[in-house]
């Protein structure tokens, strides 16, 4: 199946605070889309946005109207989520659609999913992203691709809309330990940075003198110079409703520690962090706020 936005509708299932974005950068890009989420209102107010002055979009109200698609995104919030919506969907695809897995899933999750989409003809590609909903809206994530080589080829098109880097890491599941890489990373950096600015603090250093101060130096890093990004994006997800167990400082964390239990790797950062980095995240967003 030849993927172009001439001849193929993109099904996108998931439309929050990453879902979003993703399928309005397709629409202004000129694909077809049919969205879908558990909230249909979302869809409804995505297909109306005003986005997509070249694309087109249609809403449905149940998982199986993406089932005349010839891709099939999908972000919606954990495996158990992704599971539900195969399970539907996959008996529903055309020999020869392929399904791109943005959604954070364990990488045994992502395998499993591979093989029984290929029983049924379909191409399965775990593609978890990176960058926020800023950079999806500007097409600019980092895409993270685990699967078959030829099925990355046809599904290119598409992933090179929603990400300025499309990298294939290995074989299906090897994309969702990637992302799963990325987040244990970036964690690990905000909880170091976290820890510093109460360092700094109880010596009577302000917040952004700090930040300013290890900008020129070895401690600098992403979280430091974009300090601020996490409490917008809590916000993002009070706002949608997302509860805190679906919110990356927690999910993903927990992720981590699951997949790491089944490779029989030891990785106690990891492990503090699942413990303790949803309850930081949070209360600096609340002060963020007050502020």
């Amino acid at each position: 199946m030849t993927v172009t936005r001439e001849t193929t509708r993109i099904g996108f299932a998931g439309l929050g605070n990453l879902g979003r974005p993703m399928a309005e950068a397709l629409l202004d890009d000129g694909w077809r889309l049919v969205l879908h989420d558990r909230e249909p209102e979302r869809a409804r107010a995505c297909a109306a946005s005003g986005a997509g002055a070249t694309g087109a979009a249609e809403v449905a109200e149940r998982v199986s109207g993406l089932g005349g698609c010839g891709v099939v995104a999908l972000a919606v919030p954990d495996d158990a989520a992704v599971g539900a919506v195969l399970d539907e969907l996959l008996p529903l695809l055309s020999e020869g659609a392929v399904v791109l897995l943005h959604s954070t899933v364990l990488p045994g999750t992502a395998r499993d999913l591979a093989a029984r989409a290929a029983d049924r003809g379909v191409g399965l590609l775990d593609a978890p992203v990176s960058g926020g909903a800023e950079r999806a809206a500007r097409g600019d994530l980092a895409v993270m691709v685990g699967g078959d080589a030829d099925v990355l080829e046809r599904a290119r098109p598409v992933l090179e809309t929603v990400g300025s880097q499309v990298l294939r890491v290995g074989p299906s599941g090897a994309g969702s330990a990637a992302k799963l890489a990325n987040q244990l990373m970036m964690f690990a950096a905000l909880a170091g940075a976290h820890e510093a600015i109460d360092l700094a603090a109880a010596h009577g250093i302000a917040e952004r003198d700090v930040l300013a101060a290890v900008a020129g130096g070895l401690g600098d890093s992403w979280v430091a110079r974009n300090w601020g990004f996490f409490d917008e994006v809590a916000s993002a997800y009070d706002t949608g409703g997302t509860p805190v167990s679906e919110r990356p400082w927690s999910k993903d964390l927990w992720e981590v520690t699951a997949a790491a239990r089944a490779a029989g790797v030891n990785l106690p950062v990891a492990g503090l962090l699942a413990q303790i980095m949803a309850d930081r995240v949070e209360a600096h967003a609340r002060s963020a706020r007050r502020s």
